[in-house]
C-alpha cells in the first residue's frame, strides 16, 4: 500500500516535505495538485469537483487502498473522496479543512471568491503575500519560499477553486455519513481561518479520532515531528 499527501492552499507538495523526513515508511506518493506549481489538464477549470475527481484518478492508479492524507484544501478533498469511494481507502487522516454547512469562510477566502476583488488581491507582489502567509502562522522564512512560488496559474486555480466552492459544506456534509475507513483529524487549536469547533465536528460526523495541536493553520509546518507521530500511531490499525 501507499501513504497519499495532498496538500491545500495556497501550496505545494512542498509542505509535507518535514512531515515525510520523520517518516519510516519510503512508499509515499506526495501530489501536486493541478495548477499548484504543476500542469493544468486540457479543458481543466479548476472547480472543488474536478479536483476530486483527479484526485480519485491518482489513487486509482495504486495497486491496492491507500492511507489518504490531506490539509487544507487537501483534508476537504480527501474527505470527500473518502466518502465517494471508500473501496479505495484504507485509512484516512486530515486537517485544517472544515466540511459543515455552519462554517463561514474567512475573510480571505471571501476576497478570492468575489470577482474582480478577487483579482485585484492577486496583484500583491511576493512579500506582501509572505506577510499574509505568515499571517496564518507560518514562519517568516518559510511563508517567503511559499510565496515565491504562487504563479499566475496558481493564481488562477485558486480563484477558480473557491468560487466554485461557496456552498461546499451544505453540499458535502451528507456524504460523511459514506465513510468507513478508521479516521483521524488533526488540528491546531489556534487556526485563524479554521476554528477548532470544525475538528470536533468533523470528527463527529466520521467518528475519527481527534488530535488537537497547539499551534496554527499549518499543523505540518508548525508541528511536524508530532504529525509524523500521530499519523504512525494511525497507520498500525
Amino acid at each position: 500500500m501507499s501513504v497519499v499527501f495532498v496538500h491545500g492552499v495556497p501550496d505545494t507538495y512542498r509542505l509535507w516535505g518535514r512531515v515525510r523526513h520523520q517518516l519510516s515508511r519510503t512508499d509515499i506518493v506526495a501530489l501536486a495538485l493541478p495548477g499548484f506549481n504543476s500542469p493544468v489538464p486540457n479543458s481543466f477549470t479548476a472547480t472543488k469537483e474536478e479536483y476530486v475527481d483527479w484526485l480519485i484518478d491518482r489513487i486509482e492508479q495504486q495497486t491496492e487502498p491507500v492511507d489518504l492524507v490531506g490539509h487544507d484544501w487537501g483534508c476537504i478533498l480527501s474527505v470527500r473522496v473518502a466518502s465517494l469511494r471508500p473501496d479505495l481507502i484504507r485509512t484516512w487522516a486530515a486537517g485544517s479543512g472544515p466540511i459543515s454547512s455552519d462554517y463561514k469562510w474567512h475573510d480571505l477566502a471571501k476576497i478570492w471568491q468575489t470577482p474582480v476583488v478577487g483579482e485585484q488581491w492577486m496583484n500583491l507582489d511576493r512579500d506582501e503575500l509572505s506577510l499574509v502567509i505568515k499571517g496564518f502562522g507560518v514562519p517568516a522564512e518559510i511563508s517567503i519560499e511559499m510565496a515565491g512560488r504562487v504563479d499566475g496559474t496558481m493564481k488562477d486555480c485558486i480563484l477558480r477553486l473557491y468560487r466554485s466552492a461557496f456552498n461546499v459544506g451544505s453540499e458535502w456534509e451528507a456524504g460523511l455519513a459514506n465513510i468507513t475507513a478508521p479516521g483521524l483529524v488533526f488540528w491546531g487549536v489556534s487556526d485563524p481561518a479554521c476554528p477548532i469547533e470544525f475538528a470536533d465536528r468533523l470528527g463527529k460526523d466520521t467518528k475519527a479520532q481527534i488530535v488537537k495541536l497547539d499551534c496554527g493553520h499549518w499543523t505540518p509546518i508548525e508541528r511536524p515531528n508530532e504529525i509524523a507521530q500521530i499519523l504512525q500511531e494511525h497507520w498500525k490499525l
